[in-house]
């Protein structure tokens, strides 16, 4: 089913959220638009008044009616180029503005928004969403502006010169106003709902085709792989031809109604069957022949700005729904932080992502300081959710976290950070040197301070390869591999110093030399610390303090390895399933797994 509209009072509430800090100088450069539009209109009033008095046989005072007609077209090409850079002055400042408000928006958001989403997604809210209010603030409000100003005072001055030439230049406004309600009938909301879930099936198939292109070659299998990226354009195709030429074939009869040669023409043909009858002198069609013609461009000058106002209407609505994304609570009065060493301890944590999806239910557990704690579990049994609640990507709907009996959610964010760090499997590096990457917990450290970092996650050798050492700009001229990269934020967690760590098996997907220069990187940063690690493979943790088993979001079981292998249970089966997968490894690509490593 076509995902249903936004309704339309949402998304004038909306607008009127985002754009409300532009209201008042929009109005500025709006009126400086009316004046503008009837600065336009005035010169052909001069010409027929000069035209008037041609006709009458005399030139009297025609040159100084002319002149002013030529000033103040000129004043007119001013006006409009001062409201245009006024509003286009008062764009890029609400962009700012509001580039400036969202980022403060992001960080006041729970980590946990932010690993829900692509970097895709947030890239669009930040630039692609904010740009494409640009026709919304620098140039709608101008132009329907001009599109109702200039049409009604000239019709109005028509309806004064004769009313009855008035009414048929107004028929072809009707017509083209009956033919648009119909091409924006009741079914063209799902239509266009319809038409943006074809867009996004082929974007999809576009880039599951490239990112894969190499693994369907290997397999012998591209044509499969094009053909569905082929059915996905071919369904959107015909669709869009089903749709559009309907359209089309309607809006192109409804534009010949407002074009200049048709209201001429419309014109022309009344007017001369009324001079006919003598109900018009020959000077009443002048201004209609003058003014007329103009009016249907105004109009269709709307209808062209259409889609760039609904793609803006659109981003509006978004950058709306993230302006009321629920915050990160932050304590009125936090509480001072817990002396280190301090222990964890979860106390009847309950979490769900919504409504009908409870991942961790009633877990009790405590770290006790300086101790290494592992959680196991099958897919599913809410490992990650549980351990990043310890550094609050998210709170429990039930329960407490606490830190040294602290409450996390009465503790200043920039206070647990100092307690808490975290090295996860998916590396983020930011676009910047190394250093920075490396420093960002600590921007005031020495280059001593970042290189013993470096040093001690096995990572300083590497750095040094760059072309540009330290200083090379990651994603510019310093490429790393994946365990490369997990080590510089092995380093960076060394450089913040933090107490407790969460350690998502930073190992999992490494290839085999990597793998031995992250486990000696890990072993320094563990070392000492109370860490949380998910483990994925069971065999590197068989030394720690203490291993919690969870099944669905519930402890099942905890104790050390020994004790746990030897009861029946689900470690056990784990146990046995870990143990027939390094069975089947080849002996020859495999490494020593950490039996001299880290966590045993």
């Amino acid at each position: 089913m076509p995902r249903p509209r936004r309704p339309r009072s949402a998304q004038a509430a909306a607008q009127a959220h985002i754009l409300g800090p532009v209201r008042a100088p929009l109005l500025g450069a709006s009126t400086v638009m009316v004046v503008a539009s009837l600065a336009g209109i005035a010169p052909f009033l001069l010409i027929v008044e000069a035209s008037r008095r041609m006709l009458a046989g005399t030139d009297e005072g025609v040159i100084p009616l002319v002149l002013t007609a030529i000033a103040v077209l000129g004043l007119r090409g001013l006006l409009q180029a001062g409201a245009l850079f006024w509003s286009h002055l008062i764009d890029a400042r609400h962009q700012m503005s509001l580039r400036v408000a969202l980022v403060d928006k992001l960080a006041r958001l729970p980590l946990g928004w932010f690993t829900a989403r692509s970097s895709g997604e947030i890239k669009k809210h930040l630039q692609d969403d904010v740009a494409a209010l640009h026709y919304l603030v620098a140039h709608a409000q101008l132009e329907i502006v001009a599109a109702i100003t200039g049409p009604v005072v000239t019709l109005a001055y028509l309806f004064w010169v004769d009313w009855r030439l008035a009414l048929v230049l107004l028929a072809p406004f009707v017509l083209y106003a009956l033919a648009l309600r119909t091409m924006m009938g009741s079914g063209y909301a799902d239509k266009l709902a319809e038409y943006e879930g074809w867009q996004k099936r082929v974007d999809a198939s576009v880039i599951e085709f490239v990112d894969g292109i190499a693994v369907v070659r290997a397999f012998g299998q591209p044509r499969k792989a094009h053909r569905r990226f082929q059915e996905a354009v071919d369904g959107y195709a015909a669709f869009f031809r089903a749709w559009s030429t309907p359209m089309l074939r309607l809006e192109s009869a409804a534009s010949v109604l407002l074009s200049p040669p048709f209201v001429m023409l419309l014109v022309l043909v009344v007017g001369l069957l009324l001079l006919q009858g003598g109900a018009i002198e020959p000077l009443t069609l002048l201004p209609f022949l003058l003014l007329g013609l103009g009016l249907g461009s105004a109009v269709l000058n709307l209808g062209y700005g259409a889609q760039a106002l609904r793609q803006a209407s659109t981003a509006a609505g978004r950058l709306h729904e993230l302006d009321l994304t629920a915050e990160l609570p932050v304590a009125a009065s936090p509480a001072s932080p817990p002396s280190s060493p301090a222990g964890v301890e979860f106390d009847g944590v309950g979490f769900a992502y919504d409504d009908t999806r409870e991942v961790l239910s009633d877990v009790t557990l405590t770290l006790d300081p300086g101790t290494i704690t592992a959680l196991v579990g099958p897919s599913g049994s809410g490992k990650s959710t549980l351990a990043r609640l310890l550094p609050r990507f998210a709170d429990p709907q039930r329960g407490r976290v606490r830190i040294g009996g602290v409450d996390l959610r009465d503790l200043d964010p920039r206070e647990l950070y100092r307690l808490v760090g975290f090295v996860l499997q998916d590396v983020a590096l930011l676009r910047g040197t190394v250093r920075d990457n490396i420093a960002i917990g600590r921007p005031d450290a020495t280059d001593a301070d970042i290189e013993r970092v470096a040093r001690a996650a096995q990572i300083h050798d590497r750095i040094l390869e760059l072309p540009r050492g330290y200083a090379s700009e990651v994603g510019a001229d310093a490429r790393l591999s994946g365990g490369e990269a997990q080590r510089v934020a092995i380093a960076r967690a060394l450089l913040s110093d933090t107490p407790i760590v969460v350690l998502d098996e930073a190992t999992a997907f490494a290839d085999p030399e990597s793998e031995a220069a992250i486990q000696d990187a890990l072993a320094t940063l563990i070392a000492g610390r109370t860490v949380l690690v998910i483990a994925h493979r069971l065999h590197t943790i068989t030394g720690v303090d203490r291993i919690v088993v969870l099944e669905g979001g519930r402890v099942v079981q905890q104790g050390v390895h020994a004790e746990l292998v030897a009861t029946d249970g689900l470690y056990r089966r784990l146990w046995a399933a870990n143990e027939r997968a390094r069975d089947h490894l080849d002996p020859a690509e495999s490494v020593p797994q950490p039996t001299e490593g880290v966590l045993r």
